[in-house]
């Protein structure tokens, strides 16, 4: 009995044990490569890519790319936390994974504390330990991206205990301290706007709060409040300065339909889903998307039974809150209602009842609400071991076992997109998603006429989805489906034209058609919605070139190299040409003296002596721009535009290979409009 004994009557030692077990479960998603959402954020994101370009990166949207804005995300403090670690360790995986195991330990040792200072040792020990082997939480640990579930959890954790821990009354001290950290975890993701609730809650479970003890209370703890709603508001004003707007995102996908019916409808099948993963989670997805969960036109079985679960649980945690207060060393049934509200605070900013989100349900977004499970194992554990005190130790070493079982098994899920994707399919077949990713696997394969299958399936299943619809256009286009895709995306573009990414891409088509004029219409209404997209002004300087338009074509080609392709040298020598032609010839040398310092690769410095030493002597000579040359668009950009090295010829600075985000022509980085 001694060994359990220890860490039983020390939450110390309980969270060092809770901590180790959690990173011993997912030891073996040190292995795991890069999937998902991963590649897009971080291999495929070159604004993380180089240190210097970091500052830049942290004022720019969570999701690079088309849909940056139009999703509303913006998460500096995460961006900056993998652009450092992407400094030391470049596209080798086994570093993150490696942060998000040690970090993962250390929220489930925060755990045990958190649960220690409301309820008994053994009962936070055990509600720790439940939290730590939990394999609803495998997406977040085992996949890369999920650090922005993780940091957040731990900043949240860490304010919880400077909260609690502190005097009844707080001192500035200590609310400049819960601002600080309640700022962090807001900047790492924007559910960490729930602190405020979530320190309510925690007083009001340990105390008899009523209407009557309000101004006492408020008089106590109003400089943490204050703190806190100040680093809100600056965090929301900052928001609206990078996405404009505080928040925009996508409903969920395939689910726009929400926005016309009584939400409640599907959100009860939601319900019965969160029961039913923390309770029983053994049959877990990738993706819930409708095929998975349904958008349901009325009542049914299972929206019922989950509006009935829901009810049920609500009138337990109204009737548990009744009981004694949550102090330290004892446990009450008001833990369910703790856990309960818990769940219900923290889950809100993602749970589609005030607003849309962009997911019906994610298991990434239950990482912090499954605190509020925690804790009512942990009251559930002793409420058992008053009377059978054994049988509850034998339950606990099932429970815990099987649930650490099943995450060892999970955490390969995620090791690559092939297995990520592999796995979606063969559980989900049907689901609108496994639909589109069979698509982009089809296209891959040169398999176009099946792929065009898959794409309508999906567009059926989901409806025709704005990043749906602009995603296949992507493909398409590739494949040189042009006039499959410029329907397609003026059909998007008819039905969001407030979003930059349809025209964008009709520019793109114009411009592999060798149509400049209308390239040039597409790209300027594009940059009027969204004017930081630097392919897009790539696009708008060709067509500029092409119709010997050098001065606004060298403009264009500025915008480019201003909103993030200022760090390849072939932007450089692009804008020099234009700047030569239009008759600027020191403005053009300027251009070509910064291409230099962008390089140290030979034949590109050779090009770039020979074109200073052409514009000197005044040897230009007007490009060729009858026709689109055959664009490039690999990691460094191809061997990049202009003359051959030694050559006087001035020629057309060529459209970028892939006008749209790395990766996508091979299927990678889904948007999945993590919220």
């Amino acid at each position: 009995m001694r060994l359990w004994e220890s860490p039983l009557k020390s939450p110390r030692c309980a969270a060092v044990i809770v901590g180790a077990v959690a990173a011993l479960v997912y030891a073996n998603s040190l292995t795991n490569d890069f999937a998902y959402d991963d590649l897009h954020i971080i291999t495929e994101n070159t604004e993380i890519h180089q240190l210097g370009n970091l500052p830049h990166a942290l004022t720019q949207p969570y999701w690079p790319g088309d849909y940056g804005r139009q999703l509303g995300l913006w998460r500096p403090v995460t961006t900056g936390l993998l652009g450092l670690q992407y400094a030391v360790s470049g596209k080798n995986a086994t570093l993150y994974h490696v942060f998000n195991v040690v970090l993962n330990a250390l929220v489930a040792s925060i755990v045990v504390l958190l649960l220690a200072e409301l309820m008994s040792t053994p009962a936070a020990f055990v509600g720790g330990l439940v939290f730590a082997v939990h394999p609803l939480h495998t997406e977040a640990v085992a996949n890369v991206i999920g650090v922005a579930e993780l940091l957040p959890a731990f900043l949240l954790g860490l304010a919880c205990l400077v909260h609690l821990r502190g005097p009844e009354r707080t001192g500035w001290g200590r609310a400049l301290l819960i601002g600080l950290l309640y700022g962090l975890a807001f900047g790492a993701k924007e559910s960490a706007v729930t602190l405020p609730g979530i320190l309510f809650l925690l007083d009001a479970a340990r105390t008899r709060l009523g209407f009557r003890d309000l101004r006492a209370y408020v008089s106590h703890r109003w400089r943490a409040y204050l703190v806190m709603i100040v680093v809100a508001l600056a965090m929301l004003l900052a928001r609206e300065e990078v996405l404009g707007s505080i928040a925009h995102p996508f409903g969920p996908i395939g689910a726009d339909l929400l926005e016309h019916i009584p939400r409640i409808w599907t959100l009860a099948e939601v319900w019965s889903n969160y029961v039913r993963l923390l309770v029983f989670p053994m049959d877990l997805s990738a993706d819930y998307s409708p095929n998975v969960i349904h958008i349901s036109l009325g009542w049914n079985s299972a929206n019922l039974v989950g509006l009935l679960l829901a009810l049920l649980i609500l009138v337990g945690a109204l009737v548990s809150w009744r009981s004694p207060a949550m102090a330290k060393g004892q446990d009450t049934a008001r833990a369910v209602g703790f856990g309960v509200v818990w769940f219900l605070i923290t889950i809100s900013p993602v749970s589609n009842v005030l607003f849309l989100s962009g997911v019906l349900l994610a298991e990434r977004t239950m990482y912090v609400p499954s605190i509020g499970f925690a804790a009512l194992a942990g009251w559930l554990f002793s409420r058992l071991a008053r009377e059978r005190r054994r049988l509850a130790w034998v339950s606990v070493a099932v429970v815990v076992g099987l649930m650490g079982l099943r995450t060892w098994k999970r955490n390969p899920t995620w090791r690559d997109n092939l297995t990520v994707f592999g796995r979606l399919i063969a559980d989900y077949p049907y689901s609108g998603r496994s639909q589109w990713i069979l698509g982009d696997l089809f296209f891959q394969q040169g398999r176009p006429s099946q792929g065009l299958v898959s794409y309508r399936a999906a567009i059926n299943i989901l409806g025709p989805q704005y990043q749906l619809i602009t995603e296949i256009s992507k493909k398409l286009i590739t494949a040189k489906y042009y006039q499959a895709a410029e329907r397609l995306l003026h059909f998007a573009w008819q039905d969001h034209p407030e979003y930059s990414v349809a025209p964008g891409l009709l520019a793109v088509i114009h411009s592999r058609e060798n149509d400049p004029a209308e390239t040039e219409r597409y790209a300027r209404i594009a940059l009027t919605l969204d004017s930081t997209d630097a392919v897009t002004w790539h696009l708008l300087s060709w067509a500029l070139a092409t119709q010997g338009r050098w001065r606004e074509a060298a403009e264009a080609r500025e915008g480019a190299i201003r909103e993030g392709e200022g760090s390849h040298w072939e932007q450089w020598v692009s804008l020099a040409y234009s700047r030569a032609l239009s008759g600027d010839v020191p403005a053009a040398e300027a251009a070509l003296d910064s291409a230099r310092s962008k390089t140290a690769l030979r034949r590109p410095l050779r090009q770039i002596d020979s074109l200073k030493a052409a514009f000197e002597a005044g040897d230009i000579v007007l490009p060729d721009t009858s026709h689109a040359a055959s664009p490039r668009h690999t990691e460094g950009r191809g061997e990049g535009p202009g003359a051959a090295a030694g050559s006087t010829l001035v020629k057309r600075p060529e459209p970028l290979q892939n006008p749209m985000p790395e990766g996508a022509e091979r299927g990678e980085g889904i948007p999945e409009k993590q919220p």
